[in-house]
């Protein structure tokens, strides 16, 4: 298969993701593998993690499609050669040479569907082909996949405790780390179930919906009512114009203080604020939504948004809502939604007192926990640093080992088992139950029979020996797919859609078992390999640890 074009394959997201992105050690073992006459042995590595991040007992799969785009287009151009020969000085010319004619077009790889739930130890790609060009993708694979599903895993967590009915709004750019880890994380929250970004960028790019209104400055860059240059205001069908909307707008206000059940919640709000409310209604007038914590949220900014909704409402337009970005989110909320109430009922504004209620302010999963236990009148969530940065867990920790190597499966041996690698070319499955949940998830040797529906299948787990248990699933999908099958004949799997990746992403997180999802104490999804492979883990294992000697 021709790279690139003839693939139908866009290049990388990011331009830094190039052949070059790699740690020096691949390129110095590359040297070697070709100074030995090794480089062009097939070999076979896994890509997988070992422990599910944030406490919980699953992981989303993210960054697949900019793996599969790196390697469509991986050539070393002639600047990255010249480079390259300057680290390495003691290299021989034709090494570069070497460099220069490589491709990906004897690469095979293999992979679970982007957007899927994963386990530990199951391998989310499969990477085929020369040892030397394999090794090279080794770190921009790692790269691409770690920091994708992490966040999108982070992400997912978040919706799962916000819960289906809420709006969740990614408003990370400004914390994230630099300007690729703001992009990848629009990208991958969307995936993980946020509705929208605020990241202007990504919402072009990748045509994830974009949110915002404005922040504290717009309102505190207001003195007075007076500095309202825009005075009037069309109705929304544009059959009649109110000639002194601010005017329109104190005499909701004045009406607003006249309320028995509103009495007392408010006197005198602050002018400045109510001067850039106006303002920013004139701009918005159909998607009017007020920061109302700058000053006062009940005393001012709550009876301020009030009186301009209400007077937009008589022009023809419906107001959005409000956001709360600081004090007690759940109590303000409460309150904000009782005095929406009260002005529907006075008033009779149909639909005023479901007005939309948004929050923001260094939220975070145990934020939205808190907020669930306490009560709160909250429709949707602003959130940023804790998201984007997945705060609580750095990396995923990804790693990329060698599975087989010209037909003979390698094993990596380690005193702590988790590190023990699981070897020779696989296929997964994940087996089904009665109800429709997955049960385990099984590797077996390549040359194995896949399990049938209906047939009991033995699963061990790789380590422990007591540990395994028969199953009788009653529906078997294949988990690794050919999403790029290089020179072979092999069907390649389309990329999907962002949109279509999402989908799967959610509708994979609804069908697992609530007691795997659960934020505390999660019940942990097996993970199994068939009795053969067991038997040949163990058999490789005891062939390749040295036999120690006691003198």
């Amino acid at each position: 298969m021709a790279n690139g074009d003839a693939a139908g394959i866009r290049g990388a997201t990011n331009p830094m993701v190039t052949p070059l992105l790699t740690d020096l050690y691949q390129f110095t073992m590359a040297y070697a593998y070709w100074k030995a006459g090794k480089h062009l042995e097939r070999a076979v590595f896994d890509l997988y993690f070992r422990k599910n991040p944030f406490g919980g007992e699953y992981t989303v799969f993210a960054g697949l499609e900019e793996c599969i785009r790196l390697i469509a287009n991986f050539k070393f151009k002639e600047e990255e050669i010249s480079f390259l020969r300057s680290v390495m000085p003691t290299s021989e010319d034709g090494f570069f040479d070497y460099l220069r004619s490589i491709n990906c077009s004897d690469v095979e790889v293999y992979a679970i569907s982007e957007g899927s739930v994963v386990f530990p130890k199951v391998p989310l790609m499969r990477v085929e082909g020369p040892v030397a060009v394999v090794q090279l993708l080794e770190t921009p694979f790692v790269n691409l996949v770690n920091y994708a599903s992490l966040v999108t895993t982070n992400a997912s967590r978040h919706r799962f405790v916000a819960g289906k009915s809420k709006t969740l709004l990614e408003f990370g750019l400004r914390r994230a780390q630099g300007p690729d880890g703001g992009m990848s994380a629009s990208k991958y929250c969307y995936i993980g179930g946020f509705d929208a970004t605020s990241n202007a960028a990504a919402g072009r790019l990748f045509g994830i919906p974009l949110r915002g209104t404005h922040s504290h400055a717009f309102i505190s860059s207001f003195m007075s009512p007076d500095q309202v240059v825009v005075n009037g205001l069309s109705s929304q069908d544009g059959s009649s114009a109110c000639e002194d909307f601010v005017a329109l707008v104190r005499s909701w206000l004045s009406k607003l203080q006249m309320v028995e059940s509103l009495r007392g919640i408010f006197g005198e709000t602050n002018q400045s604020e109510l001067a850039a409310f106006i303002s920013y209604a004139s701009a918005f007038p159909n998607n009017f939504l007020a920061l109302v914590d700058t000053y006062d949220v009940m005393r001012s900014g709550v009876p301020n948004f009030c009186a301009v909704a209400l007077a937009l409402n008589d022009l023809g337009y419906k107001a959005s809502g409000i956001r709360l970005d600081s004090g007690d989110l759940a109590y303000l909320s409460v309150e904000a939604r009782k005095f929406f109430r009260a002005i529907e009922k006075v008033f009779g504004v149909p639909g005023f007192g479901a007005m939309v209620i948004t929050a923001s302010n260094d939220l975070n999963e145990e934020t939205l926990d808190a907020l669930n236990k306490q009560g709160h009148e909250v429709d949707a969530f602003g959130i940023g640093t804790y998201l984007v940065t997945c705060y609580t867990q750095a990396a995923l920790g990804c790693v990329f080992k060698l599975v087989e190597i010209n037909n003979q499966p390698r094993i990596k041996l380690s005193e702590d088992v988790t590190k023990v690698s699981i070897p020779c070319k696989k296929r997964c499955y994940r087996l089904y139950g009665r109800e429709g949940y997955p049960l385990v998830d099984i590797m077996a040797r390549d040359n194995e029979s896949p399990p049938k529906v209906g047939e009991r299948v033995l699963c061990r787990h790789p380590f422990i020996e007591s540990k395994r248990a028969y199953v009788v699933p009653q529906h078997v999908e294949e988990l690794l797919k050919c999403y790029w099958p290089g020179n072979s004949s092999k069907a390649r799997e389309e990329l999907p859609s962002l949109n279509k990746i999402r989908a799967r992403c959610i509708q994979q997180l609804e069908q697992m078992r609530p007691d795997h999802m659960r934020r505390l104490n999660p019940t942990p999804y097996k993970v199994s390999v068939s009795a053969k492979l067991y038997d040949f883990i163990h058999y490789l294992w005891l062939n390749e640890a040295p036999v120690g000697e006691l003198q």
